[in-house]
């Protein structure tokens, strides 16, 4: 295993990853290695043809008929 020497850690954020730790039951180093690995694991998403396929998939949505809607509110059957 090779080792890794941060430098320069804002105090904030060593204040934070320390309470994490302690709240995941991890030590500092575990904390770390946890989070840099979930990091660089997660896929990588194409926000531009996720956003594209969700405007398709709305677009082949049926149309609501609001008049009808409205009718059956009035009845009470929505």
């Amino acid at each position: 295993m090779l080792n890794l020497t941060l430098k320069n850690i804002p105090n904030d954020l060593h204040a934070r990853l320390k309470e994490a730790a302690e709240k995941n039951r991890r030590s500092l180093n575990s904390e770390i290695l946890t989070r840099l690995e979930a990091e660089f694991s997660a896929p990588v998403v194409d926000f531009a043809a996720e956003e594209r396929e969700m405007r398709e998939f709305v677009a082949r949505l049926p149309r609501a008929d609001h008049s009808r809607v409205n009718r059956y509110k009035r009845q009470g059957r929505a």
